[in-house]
């Protein structure tokens, strides 16, 4: 990439032959590199090693805790929720260390922060002690740590491969642009299962806004550790994706890396020990209590059927059937809605056909209520405009709107959250949803457009009535002090409630936003892209 400009100084304007002259280099480097990305091509998959998950796996020091606790409960499930950050990552850390045969980790984003680094030196250790590691990533949510995952590959007990990946590894963008409606469909799944005996799926990707380990945005989310027979599904499910024709070997993508590359990786996690910010987050995850409950065996957990909904991989390459889809598969196990359906959704874009769903809902009697984040704490404000646009004809139809505010959350920060009791954050990034207080999902599905027909997903439905009345409490207890409830006045205008102690406070324009943030989400409203988003 060409070095940025220098910016004129004040009263100093750039001469126009200068100005002309970049512009003119930058639509050339522009050209050429759209030209030698076109002819560059995906590598062939032929002659990819061949791996499945580990069945015989009850003699493992996982498999010997767990295997009598799910005995009593056949056909059921053990579940627990992580709504904790700290807790979310306490176990998935403890995952990787108790097991003994295989590890398979899938996600769609993983950061080289404090959390990331952790977690990718834990998978190393498991590697070094025998572990079969099998670690597969989008591309997208990737980008950045290359020379991390070849030196990771490299290792001969762990495999890395990228999902639907770029070819140009550096000019990224050029790769979008030359092989966008590929490259425009995503793995969005979450899974870390260890040795076939438990697995942790929902919202959280890997990084440190998710985890409380960031000092800047957090992330109010939700996953479940899971035991029982619902690990074979998961189990079964990575596989398919494992050997998709999507899932391309990091050795075919990547220059081989060297010994010294997977020694820089223990001596960046050895580096955190002194580093104040990540001994503290360490610190508090020891203190969090989960620890001690996981390795004891004295975790509670909820029994219940669980089905493990999930997208052919094949829709990455539009080639799935729709009896493959997720949203196919909710259909079928949910079923109508008889009385309520609560709804929590960080990127909640119900499209025109959504709202004519829920409106049918309503008609017929169901009690429909929607969390999603209000524009001063969404981090995508675009999918906000999206959502913005169709409020108006979701109150009409008698749907309960709610949006979280922002919460003024920091790492160390213990209150507890709307998301079924964990740490609170400063913007909502779950995606569950009840249905008359008896089935729950929760996953990586978001009610959006590109959830249902571009990104694949990956989620459980849960016959739970302790986890549906647990969400429906959070909603009718938490929201008046958590959240803005929106109304529409007798003239057809929105408005917020606000709830301070005994107070309610009436916003006539979306809260805590300034004339131009709320100026350049109508403007983005009337773009016709709601369908990729």
């Amino acid at each position: 990439m060409p070095e940025a400009p220098q910016r004129a100084g004040p009263g100093r304007a750039r001469p126009a032959g200068h100005r002309l002259a970049f512009i003119l280099r930058l639509v050339a480097l522009v050209i050429a590199g759209v030209a030698a990305c076109g002819c560059a091509t995906l590598p062939p998959l032929e002659g990819r090693t061949q791996s499945r998950a580990a069945t015989d796996t009850n003699g493992t020091r996982l498999g010997r805790a767990l295997v009598p606790r799910v005995a009593p409960h056949p056909g059921l499930s053990g579940i627990h929720p992580l709504a904790d950050s700290l807790d979310a990552f306490a176990a998935r850390s403890l995952l990787a260390r108790a097991a003994d045969r295989t590890l398979d980790v899938q996600y769609y984003i993983w950061h080289d922060d404090i959390s990331g680094t952790l977690l990718f030196d834990a998978l190393r250790e498991a590697a070094e002690r025998g572990v079969r590691v099998r670690l597969l990533l989008d591309d997208h949510g990737s980008r950045g740590i290359d020379d991390t995952l070849a030196a990771l590959d490299a290792h001969p007990n762990m495999e890395v491969r990228l999902f639907n990946p770029l070819v140009p590894r550096q000019a990224r963008m050029i790769g979008y642009l030359t092989d966008f409606s590929r490259t425009n469909r995503r793995m969005h799944n979450k899974s870390f299962t260890a040795d076939n005996q438990a697995t942790i799926v929902g919202g959280r990707n890997v990084g440190d806004e998710y985890f409380g380990a960031a000092s800047g945005v957090l992330y109010a989310d939700l996953d479940v550790l899971a035991v029982g027979p619902v690990v074979k599904e998961v189990s079964s499910d990575f596989d398919r994706y494992w050997s998709s024709a999507s899932a391309y070997p990091a050795d075919r993508l990547f220059p081989a890396a060297t010994p010294a590359q997977l020694e820089q990786l223990a001596a960046a996690a050895g580096r955190l020990e002194s580093d104040p910010a990540a001994l503290g987050y360490v610190q508090r995850v020891r203190q969090s209590g989960f620890a001690t409950d996981l390795l004891e065996n004295r975790l509670a957990m909820e029994w219940a059927p669980v089905r493990m909904v999930s997208d052919d991989p094949a829709k990455a390459l539009s080639e799935a059937e729709p009896e493959g889809n997720l949203t196919y598969e909710l259909r079928q196990i949910i079923g109508e809605p008889r009385e309520k359906i609560d709804l929590v959704s960080a990127y909640f874009v119900p499209t025109a056909a959504g709202v004519a769903a829920f409106a049918a809902h309503v008609r017929r009697g169901v009690e429909v209520a929607i969390l999603t984040n209000a524009l001063e704490s969404t981090d995508v404000a675009v999918v906000h405009a999206a959502y913005a646009k169709r409020r108006k004809d979701l109150l009409e139809a008698g749907v309960k709107l709610f949006e979280l505010r922002l919460q003024h959350a920091s790492a160390a920060d213990h209150e507890r959250s709307l998301v079924s009791g964990g740490s609170s954050g400063s913007s909502l990034h779950a995606k569950t949803f009840s249905v008359d207080s008896e089935r729950v999902f929760i996953g990586s599905f978001n009610f959006d457009p590109r959830s249902m027909h571009l990104n694949t997903e990956l989620g459980f439905v849960i016959e739970s009535q302790v986890l549906a009345q647990r969400i429906r409490s959070v909603l009718e207890q938490q929201l008046p002090e958590r959240a803005y409830r929106v109304m529409l006045s007798d003239e057809g205008e929105l408005y917020w409630l606000e709830w301070r102690g005994s107070d309610v406070i009436r916003h006539d324009v979306e809260p805590g936003t300034s004339i131009w943030l709320r100026a350049g989400v109508w403007f983005m409203s009337l773009l016709p892209i709601e369908w990729m988003l």
